[in-house]
């Protein structure tokens, strides 16, 4: 079974992509939700995080999310630092659901794969693209956020153009007739590619 990792700038469109993978069968992994269930669920994660950025991590029980990100957005050695407790946890639990899928290949969404050097832990990488502008908008319109905000989290995520040379496809997100062909094509190849296996 290969893993392929599915990556992209915030606002990219991964999670639309993703969900068309989803569509065609293919199990796909949300390294985002599942971390942030782990933040939760995991008693060491919990003990770690509090360790890291104090008791208002958490409210009543649950991730205290607009806290997280107020700390951790504008400071990017605590952030990686935050990383460094999570991504771990989050490989190590992706790996264990992987083995427990049936399919030619599986795919872990996740947004900082080159950021965090693991692009080493794929047998392929799908990155999705979009205009700038259009991935602000697309935040805004999303979560409500400011310019200010989504830049900040913008300025945290290697550009894009760097990006395009170290994967192995590369999906421009702009209209979603053309996104639907091109993971129709991908998905393709990599059910060629695991026959070849």
């Amino acid at each position: 079974m290969m893993l392929i990792g599915l990556t992209g700038g915030i606002g990219s469109g991964k999670s639309t992509v993703a969900k068309m993978f989803k569509s065609l069968g293919v199990p796909v992994y949300d390294s985002d939700s599942e971390a942030k269930t782990l933040m939760v669920e995991s008693k060491p994660l919990r003990k770690a995080i509090i360790g890291l950025l104090g008791e208002e991590a958490y409210l009543d029980k649950k991730l205290n999310k607009s806290f997280i990100s107020s700390q951790v957005f504008k400071k990017p050695d605590l952030l990686q630092k935050l990383n460094e407790i999570v991504h771990p946890a989050v490989k190590n639990h992706f790996l264990k659901w992987s083995e427990n899928q049936n399919f030619e290949y599986v795919i872990q969404e996740t947004a900082l794969v080159f950021e965090n050097k693991a692009q080493d832990n794929y047998d392929s990488i799908i990155l999705v693209t979009a205009p700038k502008g259009q991935r602000i908008q697309r935040v805004i319109d999303r979560d409500a956020s400011t310019e200010k905000e989504v830049l900040e989290r913008m300025a945290n995520q290697l550009d894009d153009n760097k990006k395009v040379s170290l994967s192995n496809y590369v999906i421009e997100n702009l209209d979603l007739d053309a996104t639907w062909k091109l993971v129709c094509q991908i998905h393709k190849k990599l059910l060629n590619k695991g026959v070849e296996l």
